[in-house]
């Protein structure tokens, strides 16, 4: 299979995954109890009221009209306008979008720094103390959720040493210095919980290959352990460790909801969060769409990444 049928296969697949993506996000949020009408216009709204703006919001329309008339506008860039906010959905998320993957490739950058070397060390070291140490620092990191993390580091870099605010967010246009202090904090958390996950992986793979027999004999023929490593055994090693990272890096996004509220950064799960609150749908289902493609083209580019490493895996297919 050529790599150019291979990646058509693969946005197909995309393709028929956002369908029934776009297809769970409708139905969920217009099975949700309560109103929205009622929420939009308060207790003391008149039955007359409530169905004039049932009738504007299209809220009276059956659910397959709905879901159409949804795609079809997806299909021509309007994602609806926010009941909370009164704006139009895209501009709303497009405004807070590069904010959240600005924390996101921060997280997985800090994540990845750490992790791979710390890996390799532990599986060089097996069985050694930094082998124990590094497996006792994953197990740390993956037995405590995000945001604790991300209280901690508040604690600690903030409260204690006063090294970072505690949070907010400042635009690099702005103020670059400021942007990146206050990235600090919570990048580091998320990084931090991520790390244990990618150095396990990364552990794993690297005993995996140091075990094989082409190792063995460039041992036999002497050379050196950080050439056998770092030139043989990484380079094989990492295929898997790079699903992991764009797994974690999908992670990271579904963590933002819950860590930009700790860190006061107004990103896209902040605005989810509100939109949850107020039972805003329209802005609701643009949230789930938006974060349900970052996690398809993330994987994406895991697939197109594998295969450019192990050309097996793209002519291993059916032809």
């Amino acid at each position: 299979m050529s790599m150019y049928n291979y990646v058509v296969r693969r946005v197909g697949f995309m393709a028929v995954t956002l369908f029934f993506v776009t297809l769970i996000a409708f139905a969920v949020t217009n099975i949700l109890p309560g109103d929205v009408a009622l929420l939009i216009l308060g207790p003391n709204a008149t039955e007359q009221s409530l169905e004039a703006l049932q009738t504007q919001l299209g809220l009276n329309r059956p659910l397959y009209v709905q879901y159409i008339d949804w795609v079809v506008g997806l299909l021509q860039g309007n994602m609806g306008e926010s009941l909370r906010f009164g704006e139009p959905v895209a501009q709303l998320i497009a405004e807070r979008l590069p904010r959240s993957m600005m924390l996101a490739v921060a997280a997985t950058l800090v994540a990845v720094v750490l992790s791979v070397p710390l890996g390799v060390y532990a599986a060089v070291n097996q069985n050694e103390a930094p082998d124990v140490s590094a497996s006792m620092f994953a197990f740390v990191g993956i037995s405590m959720p995000i945001f604790l993390w991300g209280l901690v580091f508040i604690l600690v870099f903030a409260v204690w040493l006063n090294l970072f605010p505690t949070g907010g967010y400042v635009s690099p246009s702005d103020d670059l210095v400021g942007s990146l202090t206050r990235l600090v904090l919570p990048a580091g958390a998320m990084g931090f919980a991520l790390t244990a996950y990618i150095m396990r992986m990364t552990r794993s793979s690297m005993l995996e290959v140091l075990s094989e027999e082409y190792i063995n004999l460039a041992r036999a023929k002497g050379m050196s352990q950080r050439v056998i490593v770092l030139r043989h055994a990484l380079k094989n090693a990492i295929i898997p460790v790079i699903t992991v990272i764009a797994f974690q890096f999908s992670y990271a996004f579904g963590g933002v909801v819950v860590l930009e509220e700790v860190f006061f950064w107004p990103g896209i799960g902040r605005l989810t969060l509100t939109a949850i609150q107020s039972r805003d749908i329209p802005l609701i289902q643009g949230c789930i769409l938006v974060v349900a493609l970052i996690y398809m083209f993330s994987n994406f580019a895991a697939d197109l990444l594998y295969a450019y490493f192990d050309p097996r895996i793209r002519y291993g297919g059916d032809d």
